[in-house]
């Protein structure tokens, strides 16, 4: 199913992986009246995530996998998404890359926030490597997935300065109160709203 604003009802799952901090955003904003998405499903590949909490809060399903049998992970998790009727997919936090499979399987459908300005600094240890650099701004990222790393089309993004006493600590944190906002935006701006 092609994503539309028609539908004032998208049924999302948003897969996390630590903390959950763009989950808890994400859940806040879907019971906003103009929201388009209701979150029916967490799905998680760490056990410890505390994210997780936010499923028993909000009386969300939660289901974990674990990902060392990625193949069977994704092939129980794709067949949940379609008993749920689930049309779009948040990564939030989530650290394993998904098979060009399973992306096919929610083509145009997945959404990933990451804490760089794309295409700058794909994978991990963002923070680092921008203070590294001796850049001028950091920030965030909304994409949509492709089967390449953190290469999917840009929906959206948000510029932070860094400041010569910003350590990766610092900075991850100022970038991550950005992520809080802008992905919303990102999905407001896919429907159109």
């Amino acid at each position: 199913m092609a994503l539309s604003a028609g539908n004032k009802n998208i049924k999302t799952a948003v897969f996390i992986s630590g903390k959950g901090s763009n989950l808890k955003s994400l859940i806040k904003f879907s019971k906003l009246k103009k929201s388009p998405i209701t979150i029916k499903m967490i799905i998680s590949n760490n056990i410890k995530s505390k994210g997780l909490v936010f499923g028993k809060i909000y009386k969300i399903n939660k289901k974990v996998f674990n990902f060392d049998k990625q193949e069977k992970a994704e092939k129980n998790i794709l067949s949940i998404l379609k008993k749920k009727n689930i049309n779009l997919i948040c990564l939030a936090g989530f650290m394993k890359i998904l098979s060009k499979n399973f992306i096919n399987n929610f083509k145009g459908q997945i959404l990933n926030i990451h804490p760089s300005l794309l295409p700058k600094y794909k994978g991990l240890n963002t923070h680092e490597r921008a203070i590294k650099n001796k850049d001028i701004y950091s920030g965030c990222t909304v994409h949509f997935v492709n089967s390449k790393l953190d290469s999917g089309k840009i929906i959206n993004q948000k510029k932070v300065k860094i400041s010569k006493k910003d350590t990766p600590q610092t900075l991850a944190n100022k970038v991550l109160a950005q992520e809080h906002k802008l992905y919303p935006k990102a999905i407001m701006k896919i429907f159109n709203l």
